[in-house]
C-alpha cells in the first residue's frame, strides 16, 4: 500500500470512528428526549416548544459558527432531528390519551 492510500486508510478509519461516536451520541439524546417526550404526554404539555427550539437552533448556529461548521447546516441538522422529535413526542402523547381512555372505559 503506498503512503497515501495509507494516509487515505487512517483518515477513513477515523470517519468512521466518528460516525460511530455521532450515532450513539443521537441514541442517547433520543433517551434523553423520549422521557422529555413521556413526561409532556403524562402532564398533557404540548408535544413541541416553539421558544425553546427558536433559542436551540440560535445556540447551536452559534456553535457551528465558533467550531469551523456551517451555521446554516447546523440548523438544517437540528431542525432534522427536532421535527423526529417531536414526531416521537406526538406518538407518545397519542398513546398515552389512548390508554388514559382505555382505563375510564
Amino acid at each position: 500500500m503506498t503512503e497515501p492510500e495509507q494516509h487515505l486508510a487512517r483518515l477513513r478509519a477515523s470517519i468512521d470512528n466518528l460516525d460511530a461516536v455521532l450515532l450513539h451520541t443521537l441514541a442517547e439524546r433520543f433517551k434523553v428526549t423520549e422521557a422529555v417526550g413521556r413526561l409532556k404526554a403524562e402532564n398533557d404539555m404540548p408535544p413541541a416548544d416553539r421558544a425553546r427550539e427558536a433559542r436551540q437552533i440560535a445556540r447551536l448556529r452559534q456553535l457551528a459558527d465558533e467550531s469551523g461548521l456551517d451555521p446554516a447546516f447546523a440548523e438544517k441538522f437540528l431542525n432534522f432531528i427536532v421535527a423526529e422529535v417531536i414526531r416521537h413526542h406526538e406518538q407518545l402523547r397519542d398513546n398515552t390519551a389512548a390508554h388514559r381512555n382505555s382505563e375510564t372505559n
